[in-house]
């Protein structure tokens, strides 16, 4: 890839986190990817999946100054009941009201960036990456739906001696997987559920590519660590788990499993995005579950990671 290729190519992220503890190897930088196919109902990242803008409206922040009715230029911004609303049909997302809100209720989610734009902000970490051994991983959303931003941001990273990881779900095309992971020195690659039926169930899609994908980049060389959320009454019973270390453990170049507890974390930000969330139901895993899961896929052999 030329230097003027990938000086072009633009793509969308929604967030940079620093310091970044369980992206891989060492001290990383987490490139955060707008949109992604799946629709898991435990997610985490809600502002992750549409692949565009999106307002965030913190209401404990709102002083009802109504500063965001003035700005709005499509009359979305409204006062209902004294509580201050936003008709996302007619939002257009141009964060004109972001720029009128004094106490910072109002934020745009996700914008346009450049390989540089993000290339600044991997370098003043590199000394973190050179004491820890870490470097930078681009994760999502999906990563794979801006295959072109990302193959260039990993072409950077790798042409600055940074070590690079890519997170990804596996649903894309195999030649999209493929030519990605090519320029990733780590593939941590999730695994929702085995079964497919349940996979469909939970995330909105069956898993067969995401599997045949995992199997086909078994291949390839590239060291490949799973990644598994678990989830109480979805994807957490002894089935579940032993299916997923039969699988795991016939797979070449899997450095280990990392066992994700599931968190109620997200449920502010879906109301921040004027959303319902899936996930009120859920619970997360105790202690005493987790460590009984990680002792069941250990007896394949395998090496887990917890959290």
């Amino acid at each position: 890839m030329s230097d003027n290729i990938t000086d072009a190519v633009t793509g969308w992220i929604f967030d940079i986190k620093k310091f970044a503890l369980h992206d891989g190897p060492g001290i990383r930088t987490t490139v955060f990817c707008k949109g992604c196919p799946l629709r898991c109902v435990w997610c985490h990242n809600p502002e992750s999946m549409a692949p565009g803008p999106e307002l965030s409206f913190s209401v404990d922040r709102c002083i009802g100054c109504g500063t965001c009715i003035d700005a709005c230029p499509n009359d979305a911004m409204r006062i209902d009941s004294g509580a201050r609303t936003c008709d996302r049909e007619l939002c257009v997302r141009c964060g004109k009201c972001v720029d009128g809100c004094f106490a910072g209720a109002l934020e745009i989610i996700g914008h346009e960036v450049s390989i540089e734009d993000v290339m600044i902000e991997v370098r003043k970490d590199a000394p973190f990456y050179r004491t820890s051994g870490g470097g930078v991983t681009i994760s999502g959303g999906e990563p794979l739906m801006q295959s072109e931003f990302t193959i260039a941001i990993l072409h950077q990273c790798r042409a600055e001696g940074f070590h690079t990881a890519l997170d990804t779900s596996g649903q894309a095309p195999w030649d999209v997987l493929a030519s990605v992971a090519a320029h990733a020195d780590l593939v941590l690659y999730d695994l929702k559920a085995v079964d497919s039926s349940a996979h469909e169930r939970h995330t909105g899609t069956g898993n067969d590519l995401i599997l045949d994908n995992l199997r086909r980049l078994s291949g390839l060389g590239v060291p490949v660590e799973i990644r598994m959320p678990i989830v109480p009454g979805l994807n957490d019973s002894a089935k579940d788990i032993d299916a997923a270390g039969e699988l795991i453990s016939s797979l070449d170049n899997v450095s280990g499993v990392r066992l994700l507890a599931y968190h109620r974390l997200a449920g502010v930000k879906y109301e921040r995005l004027g959303q319902a969330n899936p996930a009120v139901d859920l619970r997360s895993p105790d202690a005493d579950h987790m460590t009984e899961i990680a002792e069941r896929l250990g007896g394949f052999s395998l090496t887990v990671l917890a959290e």
